[in-house]
C-alpha cells in the first residue's frame, strides 16, 4: 500500500466542490424564480385591472405557471443531488470513520466507542434535512434587497435595516448558544458512554449490586446535559421570538411605507404589494436560520469531531503485495510508553526469533508482555526501535496484507455476532475445508460438532452463547485459520480446562513441527512444554533469554521430560541507550548492567535441528542425555552435601527405606534444588515420601532401585 499526502476528509471534500457549485447555481435559479409571485401580483394590479385585458391575464398566468414549475423542478433536483451527495459521503467516509473508531482507542488508550460513525450520520442527515436550505438561500438575500431599492429607495432602506437587525440577532444567537450546546453534547456523550459500559458488564453490575451507583453516575452526566441543553434552548427561544417580532414589524413598516408612497403617487399599488412579498422573501432565510441554529451547531460540532478523527486517515492505493514471510522475528531496541504516560512500558528490548521456533514469553504482572505482543503483530508502533517480520517493519506493513500471515490470540477474547464458521474464517465467507482444518489444528472440531447446528451455530453478540473456555478455543482456531507464518498467543490457557489445555499444547507442538513461528505468553509452566526458548521480561527489559530448560533451571521450575530445544542458539542484543539510562533509577541501572554483562550459555549437544523423521528418536536421546546430565548434577550436589553435614554410608543394594536408614548415619537434608532435580528426572508425579525414598536410595548408592522408583516399577 502507498499513502497519498491528503487526508481522507480533504480528498473527499475537494471532490465535493463541483457538486456544491452546481447546488449553488440551482439555488440562484430557485431564488430568482421565487420572484414569480410578487411580479405576477404587481402586473395584475398595475396592468390587468387597469386595462381590463383578459388576454394579458391569461399570458401572465401561463408565464407564472411555467416559472413555478421550473422552480419546483429545480428544488427537486437540488434535493436529489443533496440526497445522493449524502449517500456518497457515507460510503466514502463511513469506512474511515469506523476504522478510526476501532484503531484510535487501541493506540491512544481512549475508551472504545463509535462516535465517529454517529457524527458522520448526524452531519449527513443535516445535509438532506430542512435545516440546510435556509443556509443555502441566505447568500441570495442581497439580490432581493437590490430589487427593493429598485422598487423605491425608501423600501430598500427599510429592508436593509431589517436585514441588519436579523443578522445581529443571528450572531447573538450564535454567541449565547454555542458554548452551552457544545458542553451539553459532551455531557450527553459521557452519559451515553456510561450507559454502554454498564450494558456491556451487566453480569457484574447485577451480581455485585452496582446498579444504584451506576444509575447515579449516569443521572449526574445526563442531568448536566439536560440543564445545559435547556439553557441553550431558552436563550435560542428568546432570540427566535425577537426575530419573528422584528420580521413582523418590518412587514408592517414596508406595507405602511408602500401605502404612503401610493397615496403620494410615488408608487403603484402593485409595486407596494410586490415590495411587501419580496421583503418577506429576502428576510425569510435569515429568520429560518435562527430557528434551525441549534441543528446547525450540532452538525458543525459533528463535522469538527469527524474532521479531527479523519485527520490522520490517509488515502491508500493498492500496491504489489509482499511474499509470504518465513517467520523470522527481529526486535531491535524497542521502547514504548502508553499515550499520556511518561513511564515507558518497554525499555530497549532486543531479541531475535528464527523461523519455525516456538518461544515462551514470561515475566511478572505489568512487565510489558501484552504490550510487546501487540507490537509484534503490528497493532502498536514503538516509540523507538523496530519489530520486523522477515526484515519488514510490522508497523509499516499494511494490515490488509499482513493479516493473512498473522495469527493472534489476545488476552481479552472478543468474538463477533455471527456463526462459528464466520468467526473462525475471520468474518469472511471462508473455505469450509480451511475452516475445518483450523478447528482441527486447535482441537475444537469435535466440540463444535456437538453443538446444535455445528459450524453454523449462532454465537450471539460477543459469543454470549459460548462459555469462556469455548470462546478461547474458537478464538484459537480463528488465529490458526489460513495457515499463518507467525502466531502470537497471549495467555492462551486462561479459561481452558484440562482437555482444552491438552489440545492447546498439541496445537503448539504441531505448529512447531510445521515450521510456524510461535510466541506464547504464559504464567503456567506446563504451557511451555513445547517451546524451544524462553524470554524473561522484567520491568520492561529483557532479564534473560535462552533455551527453555536452561531458563527453567535458573528459575527452579518443576519441569519434567521435556522435548529438547532445536534450531540455532538464541541471538540476543542487550543495549541500554544513554537516553534510556538517564530515565532509569540507580537500582534499575545496576539491574540492566547486570543483565547486559550476564553471558547466555548454550549446550553444544543441543545445537542441532532435528528433521521431522528423526524427531521421535532425538526426543528419546534428548531425554536420556537430560537424565544423565541431571544425575551428574545430583551426584555433585550429594558430594557437597556430604562435606557439609554427615557422612552417608553405602551398602550393596538396599531393598527398602528401612534398610537404607539402617546403614545411614546422619544424611544431609534434601534441598529445594535436589528435590527439583528428582522431580525433573521422574516421568510421573511424585509424592513427598517417594521423593525422600529416591533421595536415600541414591545416597546409599542403590541406583538400580532408584531408577525403578523413578519409573514407578520399584
Amino acid at each position: 500500500m502507498q499513502q497519498i499526502n491528503n487526508s481522507l476528509l480533504q480528498e473527499t471534500l475537494s471532490k465535493c466542490k463541483r457538486v456544491f457549485v452546481v447546488v449553488a447555481l440551482f439555488g440562484l435559479g430557485i431564488n430568482l424564480l421565487m420572484l414569480t409571485a410578487p411580479l405576477f401580483m404587481m402586473q395584475v394590479f398595475d396592468r390587468v385591472i387597469t386595462s381590463r385585458n383578459t388576454d394579458t391575464l391569461m399570458m401572465l398566468i401561463l408565464v407564472a405557471v411555467l416559472a413555478l414549475s421550473t422552480m419546483a423542478a429545480l428544488e427537486s433536483v437540488r434535493t436529489f443531488i443533496l440526497v445522493r451527495l449524502s449517500g456518497w459521503l457515507d460510503r466514502r467516509l463511513g469506512g474511515g470513520a469506523l476504522k478510526t473508531s476501532i484503531l484510535t482507542p487501541m493506540k491512544t488508550g481512549e475508551r472504545s466507542n463509535i462516535q465517529g460513525l454517529r457524527d458522520l450520520t448526524h452531519f449527513r442527515s443535516f445535509l438532506t434535512g430542512p435545516g440546510i436550505f435556509p443556509l443555502l438561500d441566505a447568500p441570495f438575500a442581497p439580490v432581493f434587497l437590490v430589487i427593493m431599492f429598485l422598487l423605491h429607495p425608501l423600501l430598500g432602506v427599510i429592508s436593509l435595516i431589517g436585514a441588519i437587525a436579523l443578522f445581529v440577532l443571528a450572531l447573538l444567537n450564535e454567541m449565547v448558544t454555542r458554548k452551552p450546546l457544545s458542553q451539553a453534547n459532551q455531557r450527553a456523550m459521557q452519559a451515553m458512554n456510561h450507559a454502554e459500559a454498564a450494558a456491556r458488564n451487566a453480569d457484574v453490575v447485577e451480581a455485585m449490586g452496582m446498579m444504584p451507583n451506576l444509575l447515579s453516575k449516569w443521572r449526574h452526566s445526563n442531568q448536566q446535559a439536560l440543564e445545559l441543553q435547556a439553557t441553550a434552548s431558552d436563550r435560542g427561544g428568546v432570540i427566535s421570538s425577537l426575530s419573528k417580532f422584528a420580521r413582523s414589524i418590518l412587514q408592517i413598516a414596508v406595507s405602511s411605507a408602500g401605502a404612503w408612497l401610493v397615496v403620494a403617487g410615488d408608487m403603484t399599488p402593485g409595486s407596494m404589494i410586490a415590495g411587501s412579498i419580496i421583503m418577506g422573501r429576502a428576510l425569510a432565510p435569515v429568520e429560518q436560520a435562527i430557528g434551525s441554529w441549534k441543528g446547525f451547531l450540532n452538525a458543525r460540532g459533528a463535522y469538527t469531531r469527524l474532521k479531527a478523527k479523519l485527520a490522520e486517515e490517509k488515502i491508500e492505493e493498492q500496491s504489489m503485495p509482499l511474499p509470504r514471510p518465513k517467520g523470522t522475528i527481529d526486535v531491535e531496541a524497542v521502547s514504548y510508553a502508553h499515550p499520556g504516560s511518561s513511564e515507558p512500558v518497554l525499555r530497549n528490548v532486543s531479541f531475535k526469533i528464527s523461523a519455525g521456533e516456538a518461544v515462551g514469553l514470561i515475566g511478572p504482572t505489568a512487565a510489558g508482555k501484552s504490550t510487546l505482543a501487540r507490537i509484534l503483530v503490528g497493532n502498536l508502533s514503538p516509540d523507538s526501535g523496530h519489530a520486523r517480520l522477515d526484515n519488514m517493519d510490522m508497523a509499516e506493513w499494511p494490515s490488509d496484507d499482513l493479516g493473512q500471515y498473522i495469527g493472534y490470540l489476545p488476552q481479552d477474547i472478543e468474538l463477533f455476532s455471527g456463526t462459528i464458521r464466520e468467526n473462525i474464517a475471520r468474518m469472511g465467507e471462508g473455505d469450509p475445508e480451511e475452516v475445518i482444518a483450523a478447528a482441527e489444528r486447535a482441537g475444537v472440531h469435535d466440540m463444535i460438532l456437538r453443538l446444535e447446528k455445528g459450524y453454523e451455530t449462532e454465537i450471539g453478540d460477543g459469543g454470549a452463547a459460548l462459555s469462556g473456555g469455548q470462546r478461547q478455543r474458537v478464538a484459537l482456531a480463528r488465529a490458526l485459520y489460513g495457515n499463518p507464518s507467525f502466531l502470537v498467543l497471549d495467555e492462551p490457557n486462561a479459561s481452558l480446562d484440562s482437555v482444552g489445555e491438552a489440545a492447546l499444547m498439541d496445537a503448539i507442538r504441531n505448529l512447531r513441527e510445521k515450521g510456524i513461528t510461535v510466541v506464547v505468553i504464559a504464567h503456567r509452566p506446563n504451557v511451555l512444554k513445547h517451546v524451544d526458548k524462553i524470554v524473561v521480561l522484567r520491568n520492561g527489559m529483557i532479564d534473560d533469554y535462552g533455551w527453555r530448560d536452561d531458563i527453567l533451571e535458573k528459575l527452579q521450575g518443576n519441569q519434567k521430560g521435556l522435548m529438547p530445544p532445536q534450531n540455532t542458539p538464541p541471538e540476543i542484543t542487550r543495549s541500554i541507550s544513554s537516553a534510556t539510562r538517564g530515565a532509569l533509577s540507580e537500582q534499575e541501572k545496576q539491574q540492566a548492567t547486570k543483565a547486559i554483562e550476564k553471558p547466555v550459555e548454550s549446550d553444544p549437544d543441543l545445537d542441532r535441528k532435528p528433521t521431522k523423521s528423526s524427531v521421535p528418536e532425538q526426543q528419546r536421546e534428548g531425554r536420556e542425555a537430560g537424565q544423565a546430565s541431571r544425575i551428574a548434577r545430583l551426584q555433585a550436589m550429594q558430594s557437597r552435601a556430604e562435606k557439609r553435614g554427615g557422612r552417608v554410608g553405602k551398602v550393596a543394594a538396599p531393598a527398602s527405606m528401612e534398610r537404607v536408614k539402617a546403614v545411614a548415619n546422619e544424611p544431609a537434608p534434601i534441598t529445594d534444588r535436589v528435590r527439583s532435580e528428582i522431580l525433573a528426572l521422574a516421568e510421573r508425579p511424585l509424592t513427598e515420601t517417594e521423593v525422600e525414598e529416591i533421595y536415600f536410595l541414591y545416597s546409599a548408592g542403590d541406583k538400580q532401585n532408584m531408577l525403578k522408583k523413578l519409573k514407578g516399577v520399584g
